[in-house]
């Protein structure tokens, strides 16, 4: 039986924090295999990369999500109870009720109230010097999907609360004072939310019952039992941080549309071209590098022997570039979307496997509409100048963003929005 190659470190946590992205890929690389043994705060941790390794990760019921990810993640990123972090019919169990919210009819709810938000916003952008696009998504954000989501949002709450619900992303994986106000936000947050759900259980609170807020509030556990306040909260902050995280996203096809100027005449001729493009900005672009498992018991894969209990990162940066899967995989090209045959374990940035019952986001398919939504209006509804700025991307920092997170200026109406491609409703 072959060992499973090492990469001869005594601890690699510096070298994965400082190229998060693609730490695990090189290497793989480097030992020519689709897997490595090394040390990860200083735990033993198996790294893998490519579709084969996804179709394990999420296939494979020896490997669970239970005490896989760093506490560190646990405190600020994810929360502690919530559906990440189950197994088996627990989490099938609870995956349903993000499902539930997860209908055609509600998406487009939230795509179209995060229209009438940008839309009124972009009044404001025609008289201001500069607009900071990743700034202004994610308060845009913030307030449509607590406003969907059924959660009050007064005005005077909403740069605090899109600034904590952002920490709890963009500081997930630092280390020192910017971890510690990304566990601030996570306490301060939680007992928001832990407070809401506790008035729609008294009836102070009366939120539609198709929303978030209720259907979370009211969900109970396969014992009958409802969900303990403290989880609720969590699973409502599962709703409402991965949204504002879309700003990330739409950061980069921002980007993207400055750098393949080609794609703003596609896009504004062609709504067919909407979907594959953002489908390569979610490919091309990182946001999260990896997702972690630990095995529940001995096994055996492609004759390496996997260890129980030891925890397993997959690589997601890496698979979504394989050049075995993608041709030409560190080029931009969103036409290779309009064949792509829609493999769960070929494209993974949200995850692979199943939404139904597997570890896949379901929040997956609102990032789609979102970001399509937010293109269109980029292209169709206005017109702007990029200033001087440094777009690189820094990749040594989690989520990877443009430095100056793309500023644009002398914004004008094109028209309104676009009524003959999207019904925005009245308010």
């Amino acid at each position: 039986m072959p060992r499973i190659p090492s990469d001869g470190q005594l601890d690699s946590t510096l070298a994965l924090l400082a190229n998060p992205y693609f730490f695990i890929a090189e290497r793989c690389r480097r030992l020519e295999t689709d897997l490595f043994e090394t040390r990860i705060l200083l735990g033993r941790t198996i790294c893998m990369t490519g579709p084969a390794a996804a179709e394990l990760f999420y296939r494979d019921e020896q490997l669970v999500r239970k005490d896989a990810m760093p506490a560190r993640i646990q405190k600020t990123l994810l929360g502690e109870g919530g559906v990440q972090g189950l197994d088996g019919e627990a989490h099938r169990h609870r995956k349903r009720m993000f499902m539930s919210l997860m209908t055609s009819a509600r998406i487009g709810a939230l795509r179209d109230r995060m229209l009438q938000l940008l839309d009124a916003r972009a009044n404001d952008w025609e008289g201001m010097d500069r607009v900071v696009l990743y700034d202004e998504t994610r308060e845009i954000l913030a307030k449509a999907v607590c406003a969907w989501a059924g959660v009050p949002l007064p005005p005077a709450d909403v740069a605090r609360r899109t600034r904590q619900l952002t920490g709890l992303f963009q500081n997930a994986g630092s280390v020192g004072p910017r971890h510690w106000r990304a566990r601030l936000s996570r306490h301060r947050l939680q007992r928001w939310a832990s407070r809401m759900v506790g008035q729609v259980r008294d009836g102070s609170l009366e939120p539609q019952e198709e929303s978030a807020l209720h259907v979370i509030a009211t969900w109970r556990d396969p014992d009958g039992a409802l969900l303990r306040p403290a989880v609720a909260a969590v699973e409502l902050l599962n709703v409402l941080r991965p949204t504002v995280a879309v700003s990330v996203f739409m950061t980069s096809a921002a980007h993207a549309l400055h750098e393949h100027g080609d794609w703003q005449h596609k896009l504004r001729e062609d709504q067919g071209n909407l979907e594959p493009f953002v489908q390569e900005v979610r490919r091309f672009y990182p946001f999260f590098p990896a997702v972690a498992a630990r095995s529940t018991k001995d096994f055996r894969w492609r004759d390496y022997h996997f260890p129980q209990g030891r925890r397993i990162l997959l690589d997601l940066t890496g698979t979504n570039s394989d050049p075995r899967t993608w041709d030409a995989p560190g080029e931009f090209r969103p036409d290779r979307f309009q064949q792509w045959n829609g493999n769960a374990f070929t494209f993974i940035p949200q995850g692979g496997g199943s939404h139904d019952t597997g570890h896949r986001c379901p929040g997956e398919w609102i990032a789609i509409e979102l970001m399509k939504a937010f293109c269109d209006f980029l292209v169709g509804s206005i017109t702007y100048d990029l200033p001087d700025q440094d777009l690189s991307i820094d990749l040594s920092s989690l989520p990877a963003l443009p430095k100056s997170r793309v500023v644009i200026s002398r914004i004008r109406r094109r028209t309104s929005l676009r009524h003959d491609r999207i019904e925005v409703p009245a308010d």
